[in-house]
């Protein structure tokens, strides 16, 4: 109560003005023939009578106050064509006067009901078009369900803190829980992943600018975290920001919009074209007899034919074509022979030399091998990288 009045004791005291003027006015004039306590009565039931209409429009609408305040006017109008109309009849002046009060409160009570419900519709109305052009409001962001995979790995955690994902992320509770149970596996490994998963849970959550909605939503009859995943996405219009090959493919087939991380770090690597050049580490063999395998630094594995023999070498090579997997990118090429020939013979001669010094006793003498073939001595034979093409 003190908060109350402390807050609108102006309107209290207009409102006690408001029935002291009531009850003295009704007092002193004595409306109706009435005198004494009896017209103080009148005039507080008065005052009554307006406090409860403002209490009662103080929660009503403008479009209703409006549309009522319309329908009072319109109804007094043809209260008063009647009144017209029956004064001048030849009729008893008790039945004129009965007809004139009856359609000024009949018509003007029907006046006010219908105004003010109908005045309601004034809202949905289309408004003209106005000369200064608004700016349009901004669409609202639609959300993004995560998934178990993408917390897993941790590299949206990156992707928010470079602003390139933010606004709403939603977390079903469902996810939350598979998650849960990853982390509280028996298997070292997947416990392992899991509490990875809660501790990017809660980087993401400290982010400023980002927010993390847990949905309590849950999809009755679906089996699956990845169908629930699915079916939530569809009835609430979301994304799916994920990982998994598989969900990607089956949300895609149903028109459900997919963020995922693995195409988009694969757009992020650079571009390569057949004929150029580059530098790189043989670091093990091929699957083919002669095939040598590199990794550029994003990850992208390079086969190289013909360096079966150089791992653990840096050489250049020259690409001769890219092709794209679901995995990811590969690239195919070939030794770069007018830069490594001269260093792949020097190192082939090293080699020839340092097994031409074991030979040799521990008293300087030579010890007696077969004699080798005069183009070995010279020269070691050089492997063409494509035995099927000509060489250069």
């Amino acid at each position: 109560m003190r908060g109350l009045l402390s807050r609108e004791w102006d309107f209290w005291i207009i409102r006690v003005v408001l029935f002291g003027s009531s009850v003295g006015l009704c007092f002193a004039l004595g409306p109706f023939h009435s005198r004494g306590l009896p017209a103080a009565g009148l005039g507080f039931f008065i005052a009554l009578v307006i406090l409860f209409t403002e209490l009662r429009l103080r929660h009503a609408e403008i479009s209703g106050l409006v549309g009522g305040a319309v329908g009072v006017v319109l109804g007094l109008l043809v209260s008063l064509l009647i009144t017209l109309v029956v004064s001048r009849t030849s009729g008893p002046e008790t039945t004129k006067s009965f007809i004139e009060f009856a359609s000024l409160l009949s018509l003007g009570y029907l006046g006010l009901v219908v105004g003010t419900r109908r005045g309601r519709d004034l809202r949905h109305l289309p408004l003209p078009a106005q000369p200064i052009v608004a700016v349009p409001a901004a669409a609202p962001t639609q959300m993004k369900l995560v998934d178990t995979s993408v917390l897993i790995d941790g590299r949206i955690v990156d992707i928010c803190e470079t602003h390139f994902l933010d606004g709403s992320l939603g977390l079903p509770r469902f996810v939350l829980h598979e998650l849960q149970m990853v982390a509280d596996s028996s298997d070292s490994l997947k416990r392992q992943r899991g509490r990875r998963g809660l501790e990017v849970l809660q980087r993401m959550q400290k982010m400023p600018g980002l927010e993390i909605r847990v949905l309590d939503d849950d999809v009755s009859g679906t089996p699956g975290v990845d169908q629930k995943l699915v079916e939530l996405a569809r009835r609430t219009g979301s994304k799916i920001v994920t990982n998994d090959y598989n969900l990607n493919k089956v949300a895609r087939v149903q028109n459900i919009p997919v963020l995922n991380i693995n195409e988009l770090a694969n757009a992020m690597k650079p571009a390569v074209l057949p004929g150029e050049s580059m530098r790189v580490l043989i670091l093990r063999e091929g699957k083919e007899p002669t095939q040598g395998v590199a990794y550029l630094d994003d990850g992208t594995m390079v086969v190289v034919d013909g360096a079966r023999r150089l791992i653990n070498r840096t050489v250049d090579i020259l690409v001769t074509s890219v092709h794209q997997t679901p995995a990811g990118k590969m690239i195919f090429g070939r030794l770069d022979e007018r830069a490594d020939s001269g260093s792949v013979r020097s190192a082939a001669a090293a080699a020839t030399g340092t097994r031409a010094d074991s030979a040799i006793g521990g008293n300087g003498h030579t010890l007696r091998t077969p004699r080798p073939e005069p183009s070995a001595a010279s020269e070691p034979p050089t492997i063409h990288p494509y035995p099927d093409s000509d060489a250069v």
